[in-house]
């Protein structure tokens, strides 16, 4: 494993993270989640992201239990607020500074800790002056519930005047979490070049686009049993979302193949490793269903990428990458109760 420094002030993370958004109190039983979160502290993952909506709390309570035991200096634990009080799509009032208060505190409870290390704003809400966020973020970063704050899925102008403010109170960003990679890169044009002059790094969710990217999808192929598509409570909706079930994405998929062969790489490891290689990317947050694919995986942090293995990666998937800077997820939740409201 590798690590760097989250942001210009963050805490030591390592280069993969591991998430349960979709494992731990959903689509696993507790042992299973139990032994992937083992797994991954095996591999030297020091770095664990959960959020308060995640199963509805419970994958917080998952990942205390497997952390009960480990020295709490030894690890970097993330947590995320702001979705549920406007519906599981946040909305207004999720980040109002009662609100933050408390479910920092069951936060905690859950997690069974008296700090989270990255305290994280779980999509925008634009009901709520930046200023009163910011504000509750720095009082608990003051009250030693919170070491330091980050956000998640925000666009550039979020970003831009979040980062500012956040300064003026003394607790500067050091993270964004947005979605990325080999197929949705939304955020090259301008949500990273925001980050950058405000010292944000960025800790990626879905490097292997919910497993499409492992090629285990196939063209006309019904969709695996207890895959991420058909499970955890009638499948990750993102995935059609975003189309990356359609033929046409699937077939482009396929077509990595070889290339990640060429390389010495599986799939996925080629998918991360690709990640892994953006410069202002910091970690990648992977999911696991089973013990064994956290290891097989992390062979992507050593992997070495030659620019013209990367430019035939981009020849070959073609017009199935998203680039699209105004699919920013904020700013499509924001547009999408623009219309609710209008009607």
């Amino acid at each position: 494993m590798r690590y760097r420094r989250l942001g210009d002030h963050g805490p030591v993370v390592s280069r993969v993270a591991f998430g349960n958004s979709l494992t731990a109190g959903n689509q696993l039983d507790d042992s299973a989640a139990v032994a992937c979160v083992r797994a991954a502290l095996d591999a030297g993952i020091t770095t664990f992201d959960t959020a308060d909506v995640y199963a509805e709390g419970r994958a917080e309570e998952v990942l205390g239990r497997a952390l009960a035991a480990v020295p709490r200096d030894q690890v970097v634990l993330c947590t995320k607020v702001g979705r549920g009080a406007g519906g599981d799509s946040g909305g207004p009032g999720g980040l109002r500074r009662a609100r933050i208060r408390a479910c920092l505190d069951d936060s905690l409870r859950r997690l069974g800790t008296d700090h989270i290390d990255v305290y994280q704003a779980h999509l925008y809400d634009d009901a709520t002056p930046l200023e009163e966020t910011m504000a509750a973020f720095a009082d608990a970063v003051a009250a030693g519930k919170v070491r330091y704050v980050g956000v998640s899925e925000w666009a550039a102008p979020e970003l831009a005047e979040a980062g500012r403010l956040a300064r003026e109170a003394g607790v500067p960003l050091v993270s964004n979490q947005p979605q990325y990679n080999l197929l949705w890169r939304v955020i090259e044009e301008e949500v990273i070049p925001a980050c950058v002059p405000l010292g944000i790094g960025q800790m990626v969710w879905s490097p292997l686009a919910g497993g499409v990217l492992t090629g285990k999808y196939r063209p006309g192929g019904e969709l695996p049993e207890g895959s991420r598509a058909v499970a955890a409570r009638g499948g990750d909706i993102s995935l059609r979302r975003w189309r990356f079930l359609e033929d046409r994405v699937l077939e482009r998929v396929q077509a990595l193949r070889p290339l990640a062969a060429e390389a010495g790489l599986t799939q996925p490891q080629l998918a991360l490793a690709w990640v892994l290689h953006q410069p202002q990317v910091v970690s990648a947050v992977i999911g696991a269903s089973a013990p064994g694919q956290i290891e097989r995986n992390l062979r992507a942090v050593d992997a070495v990428l030659e620019p013209g293995l990367t430019a035939r990666i981009d020849k070959v998937l073609g017009d199935a990458v998203v680039r699209d800077p105004q699919l920013t997820l904020s700013r499509m939740l924001r547009a999408g109760r623009k219309r609710t409201a209008a009607t």
